[in-house]
């Protein structure tokens, strides 16, 4: 076991004793370091790679999936640490999210990229907001990716939340034609940050502005695509159940292959009672002092709801093209992942897999399907 992985489970060990440590010293630890860690923790992998069971393996839009689990968006922002998941038999690779420019992400009270974690609550607050090197840059490094079959690559994108909505919206048409031409084997579009301005959350999710985005998107790039590239469309976990139904029947009559619910949180009063007694006072101090979105397992009630209501609406609509449910949120164990006719296709993870991987280190895909007889 290599220095780094030692590392993390000394800390997973540690970080639940860390409450003497203030709110603002605890994030600025966690936040001015983390970078620095991930780079060199992503720059670890099998040897030999882990291969998970054949009876895991999907087929979905023509793309084999070796499992159908694999990370959220926000973990791999720059095209960096395929070969990293890949080793560890993930199910797919997910970069992003990119956008047209680069962008710095969010600074505050001498903290870069705000983040922190509530180990005993299995959950996390960040407000990075959406730090990347922009398509162009992300693309070259997709480019120099070496493809494992059954990990496909996929790339989160956003339009520029910083400039004016009709160049932004020009700009991520040029970035979905730009990764079409590349070795991207899906899109996931963003519809949900809550981490930067212009990705708030509205009063209604089919707002007159996501529908003139859907329409350029369907009008101009997926009417026109050139090969077998899925697009889905990503949610926040604090999507109505209601606008479920209405919400999947506007993306498969726009040509859309799927959607994902979903992405972080931002109902801290809702979620507040979930977190453990002897944690809210650093949850109060981060979503006081930087909001951000949530993760982790307090979303795991969410995400499976809004899920299950959107796979059984997607079973009464008999005449259309594939399309397929995505979840995210509070996946922690396989128990999460839905065995019944109710399940969503694919699975993706954040918090869920970095706790996984303190425990169990570059193993984490073996240990999560250990002795698992799927029916997914």
């Amino acid at each position: 076991m290599s220095f780094v992985e030692l590392f993390m489970k000394a800390e997973h060990v540690l970080r639940p004793r860390l409450s003497f440590v203030s709110p603002s010293l605890y994030t600025k630890l966690y936040s001015n370091n983390r970078s620095a860690f991930l780079r060199l923790l992503y720059s670890l992998q099998n040897n030999p790679y882990y291969t998970p069971s054949p009876s895991l393996s999907k087929t979905l839009w023509g793309i084999h999936f070796q499992q159908p689990l694999f990370n959220a968006a926000g973990m791999f922002k720059n095209g960096e640490g395929y070969e990293f998941v890949a080793s560890q038999g993930a199910g797919a690779y997910l970069a992003g999210t990119s956008t047209s420019r680069p962008r710095n992400g969010n600074h505050k009270n001498g903290i870069h990229h705000p983040f922190t974690t509530y180990p005993k609550s299995k959950t996390a607050s960040n407000w990075l907001g959406l730090p990347n090197y922009g398509h162009k840059e992300i693309h070259n490094n997709i480019s120099k990716i070496q493809k494992v079959e059954g990990c496909p690559i996929g790339i989160s994108v956003s339009s520029a939340p910083e400039i004016e909505s009709i160049i932004a919206l020009k700009e991520l048409l040029e970035g979905l034609y730009m990764f079409q031409d590349s070795q991207v084997d899906f899109i996931e579009l963003n519809e949900s940050c809550p981490n930067v301005a212009g990705h708030t959350k509205s009063d209604s999710v089919l707002d007159e502005h996501l529908i003139e985005r859907l329409t350029e998107i369907a009008t101009n790039f997926l009417s026109l695509r050139n090969r077998n590239l899925p697009v889905i469309v990503k949610f926040s976990n604090d999507t109505s159940p209601t606008q479920i139904p209405e919400l999947i029947d506007t993306l498969i009559q726009f040509g859309f292959d799927g959607v994902n619910f979903g992405n972080t949180s931002t109902q801290y009063a809702k979620y507040r009672e979930k977190i453990h007694f002897s944690e809210q006072y650093r949850y109060d101090y981060f979503t006081q002092t930087f909001g951000g979105g949530l993760s982790g397992e307090i979303l795991k009630q969410s995400s499976q709801e809004l899920s299950t209501i959107a796979v059984n609406h997607l079973k009464t609509i008999t005449d259309r093209k594939e399309f397929h449910i995505i979840r995210t949120g509070g996946i922690d164990s396989i128990n999460d992942m839905n065995q019944t006719e109710n399940s969503p296709s694919l699975y993706q993870w954040y918090t869920g897999y970095f706790e996984h991987l303190s425990q169990h280190g570059l193993a984490i895909y073996k240990e999560f399907y250990e002795g698992y007889s799927p029916r997914i």
